[in-house]
Parts: C-alpha cells; structure tokens; sequence
C-alpha cells in the first residue's frame, strides 16, 4: 500500500513539473509544448541534484510500463485522415521508420557513453 501511495505522489510530482512548463508557455506565449519546457526543468533540477532521483524513480518507472498505451490515441487519430494512409503518407510513414531508427541508434550510443563514464568514474573512486 505505501509503494502505491509513493507511486501516486511521484506521478503527481512529474505531473506539476508538466503543468509548470505549461504555465509559463502560457504566461510568456511562446510556440512551444509546455511539456517539453517542464521535462527541460525536471532534467535541470535532476541534473544540479535539487530534486534526487530516487524521488521520481518508481513514478517514472511506473509510467514507462504503460508508455505504449500513451500513442493508441495518436494511432487511432490517424484513422480520420485517410490521405495518410495512401501513397502520400507511405513518405511521412518511411520518414518516422528512419527518423525512429535514427533516433533508437543515437540514443543507445549516447547511453553506452554515459555508462562508460560513470563505470571509469566508479573505478576512480
């Protein structure tokens, strides 16, 4: 019971640093996903260690297990653009698998960088 209650609090928590960025996209009116200025805020605060970690982690993780329910609305939205389905969307549906791929690729060499840095930290110490 207190595993879900942490759970529920450290979503909640990840939820006000959404709202956060939100709020001041609202407030400064720029043209830009306030989701994206709150995880920009949640990296910084994690990164100068003013929130630890382990304050998010079992949240985070929690939502991580059902991220792909999070894209099924976006799936079933393209069904109301049936031009997306035809020859013209067969380029933007190739551009998302490269762009996907690409991004996979990136992501996993930026990782084994970030490992290997902190594996030769740990061997430092």
């Amino acid at each position: 019971m207190v595993k879900i209650i942490r759970i529920v609090l450290q979503v909640i928590i990840l939820y006000l640093f959404s709202l956060i960025g939100s709020w001041i996209v609202q407030s400064l009116s720029l043209q830009f996903p306030g989701s994206i200025i709150g995880l920009f805020l949640l990296f910084s605060c994690l990164y100068f260690k003013i929130i630890p970690v382990d304050l998010i982690k079992d949240g985070a993780g929690f939502l991580l297990t059902f991220l792909a329910l999070f894209f099924i609305p976006a799936t079933i939205g393209i069904m109301d653009y049936p031009e997306f389905l035809s020859w013209a969307g067969l380029g933007m549906v190739v551009s998302i698998v490269i762009s996907t791929i690409i991004t996979i690729i990136i992501t996993g060499v930026f990782c084994q960088y970030v490992k290997g840095k902190s594996l030769k930290k740990e061997q430092i110490e």
